[in-house]
């Protein structure tokens, strides 16, 4: 029997340089499209009398042989909310537990390689203008994992309190200029690629002003209902998602959008698996592109896999 392995964060941070997310990420929505992984919905539970709440993210990767679970609690508290994230990976042969990790940085990497991953695939293949909205560790790692895809001109950072972040890219390393914005309508006109990465609740640029050709990326937050665009503006994007079967019933503007009848799930032209798989309709740039995800249990399970390879090795 193969001994349970427990990584804290500074193992991970030891560990990631040598872990290849992005193609662990593909690998899985490829499997999903093949039938190979099962991918369970989400669910909120809240703790008793408003003291916070955690998601747990299922997922099962027969391609794997693993199967297991992300929990990720939201507690409140005076001086914020503590935000902590731990995955449990199990063996679908012996049913025993192989890897119990700190998951806070995984999730940080796969939200990010998941966007780029999406952007490849649908981004305009001149886009020169990448705009980032949010300059947290999730927009940085966003940055990271996008800034390779295509031949950069210019990419724009923007939060409202950038001034006092330290620490912030003046270039990339293919020597594209990096600009600082405030204001996030400013920074994203005229972008190819808007790509939202913040923990608002409420909604960070006006839709309305992005232009056919564009592509907007959405993340989640433990707010909810939380939406970076405004529900009623979905209707105007071709809208893709990471997993068609769980995003709409999770994500905020999906949900609203669906109740109040300006969106419907059929809507939606493709998903992560379908576009790997070469399934989905080729995009159309008549009409700006919107690119959900909400956060995969498999996504988790896939990384903390990839991660566990490498800590074997």
């Amino acid at each position: 029997m193969q001994q349970l392995i427990v990584l804290n964060d500074e193992d991970v941070v030891r560990l990631l340089p040598s872990t290849d997310v992005r193609a662990a990420l593909e690998r899985m929505f490829i499997a999903i499209a093949d039938g190979n992984a099962v991918q369970p919905p989400q669910t909120l539970s809240l703790f008793p009398a408003g003291g916070g709440d955690f998601i747990t993210y299922p997922g099962i990767s027969g391609s794997d042989g693993v199967f297991g679970a992300k929990l990720s609690p939201y507690i409140p508290g005076p001086s914020g909310a503590t935000i902590t994230a731990w995955t449990l990976l199990m063996s679908m042969e012996t049913g025993t537990p192989l890897l119990l990790c700190d998951s806070k940085r995984l999730t940080t990497e796969r939200t990010a390689a998941t966007t780029a991953i999406a952007a490849d695939l649908l981004a305009e293949k001149d886009a020169k203008v990448l705009t980032i909205v949010g300059t947290g560790a999730i927009g940085l790692a966003h940055l990271r994992h996008a800034e390779k895809i295509r031949s950069w001109q210019e990419v724009r950072l923007c939060s409202p309190d950038i001034a006092k972040r330290e620490g912030l890219p003046v270039r990339l390393d293919s020597d594209c200029p990096v600009a600082k914005f405030t204001d996030a309508d400013t920074a994203a006109a005229g972008a190819d690629v808007v790509m939202l990465c913040t923990s608002s609740g409420t909604p960070v640029i006006d839709a309305l002003k992005i232009p056919a050709g564009a592509l907007v990326t959405s993340i989640s937050t433990n707010v909810g209902n939380a939406h970076e665009i405004a529900p009623d503006t979905l209707g105007r994007f071709d809208v893709y998602c990471d997993y068609r079967a769980t995003t709409p019933t999770a994500a905020g503007e999906m949900k609203l959008a669906t109740a109040s009848g300006q969106w419907s799930v059929d809507r939606l032209v493709g998903d992560l698996p379908e576009l790997l798989a070469g399934r989905a309709a080729e995009r159309s740039t008549d009409r700006p592109a919107f690119f959900r995800s909400i956060g995969l249990g498999l996504e988790d399970i896939a990384i903390a896999s990839a991660l566990l390879t490498t800590a074997r090795s």
